[in-house]
């Protein structure tokens, strides 16, 4: 049985491994440094209380400028990769009934994540795989001054493309797996 610190860890360590190392978010390392990146393991195993979970972490970002960004990790529910995909259109909904809709977005992340128009095992599916299926909270302003301060910002996805191209689907299959291998230390 996988614990809630085990499935934390294995998120921070994708985070360090996949976001960081490989530069897929040129912005990650500042937060994580900061140590302003929340990673919570929801216990919910329906879509509400799902969205109640994300209801909470949306007002504790909300009334906590400490926090930059939240991982809610949620690796009970929404396993299948459409039933997650669906849910999008929730959250997404969640946002515009607390009125938060342009105060944060919400960026999906998940095991078996497939961009349209691709192959399951086309290798570029990986800048949005994870070892759990997870809703990322960001702050728009912070995003809004982050490309406004950063030049070529929309050649990040294109790179990041091109990088996990050139890395190759098997290997990224088994950094991915290494990430969720990976075991609390003692």
């Amino acid at each position: 049985m996988l614990t809630n610190q085990h499935i934390a860890l294995s998120v921070q360590q994708w985070v360090n491994t996949f976001v960081v190392d490989l530069n897929l978010c040129p912005f990650a390392k500042r937060e994580l440094a900061k140590d302003r990146v929340r990673f919570v393991v929801s216990d919910a195993n329906n879509e509400e209380a799902l969205l109640l979970h994300l209801h909470a972490e949306l007002e504790r970002l909300e009334n906590n400028s400490d926090i930059e960004t939240t991982l809610l990790i949620h690796p009970l529910i929404l396993n299948d990769f459409d039933a997650y995909n669906q849910f999008l259109d929730n959250a997404d909904g969640l946002l515009q009934e607390m009125q938060l809709d342009g105060v944060f977005q919400i960026a999906s992340f998940h095991p078996a994540y497939q961009f349209g128009g691709t192959d399951i095992d086309d290798a570029e599916n990986y800048t949005n795989r994870s070892p759990y299926p997870m809703l990322h909270i960001l702050r728009e302003a912070s995003l809004d001054a982050v490309l406004a301060t950063t030049e070529h910002t929309d050649q990040i996805p294109v790179r990041n493309i091109a990088l996990m191209n050139e890395m190759g689907a098997a290997r990224l299959k088994q950094m991915l797996s290494a990430c969720a291998d990976e075991r609390p230390k003692a």
